[in-house]
């Protein structure tokens, strides 16, 4: 009888592999299509941690905000996870209204400069003008 050999795996380091390959399990993880202990048996990975490295590095997962899932969170750390949030609406809410001022600012400029070029070339640009518009453009071109 023959013997079976069970497989062996090559020791490796992380630079053995490629970025390409690292970032290819995070997408099939991510993706559903295999666990991390799937990946280290198919593409023979030593060690699952090494797979979760990869998913903290390149993952789109929000590692620094988890807790386990066993573990209820004390009333302490709900208050500062509320506090964290709403220093980060606070943010966006500020941010977003910087971007609503300077937003008025620029319509308010470029009404002004439709003012003045209507003014300079007296003409209707604005898109309220009547449709006669193009023929009294094309008689004042025919005078001249």
């Amino acid at each position: 009888m023959e013997k079976q050999e069970e497989p062996r795996y090559l020791k490796r380091t992380q630079k053995d592999y490629s970025m390409f390959f690292k970032l290819q399990i995070v997408q099939e993880i991510e993706r559903g299509q295999l666990t991390e202990t799937e990946a280290t048996k198919k593409y023979g990975i030593q060690c699952r941690k090494t797979v979760v490295q990869w998913l903290r590095k390149f993952g789109n997962f929000d590692w620094e905000n988890q807790t386990p899932f066993n573990m209820s969170k004390t009333p302490e750390q709900k208050i500062m996870e509320l506090e964290a949030k709403v220093r980060l609406l606070e943010k966006q809410k500020s941010f977003l209204e910087q971007q609503a001022y300077v937003a008025d600012k620029k319509a308010i400029i470029f009404d002004m400069m439709i003012d003045i070029a209507e003014q300079e070339y007296k003409i209707d640009i604005r898109k309220n003008s009547p449709p006669e518009q193009s023929t009294i453009l094309d008689k004042k071109n025919n005078k001249q």
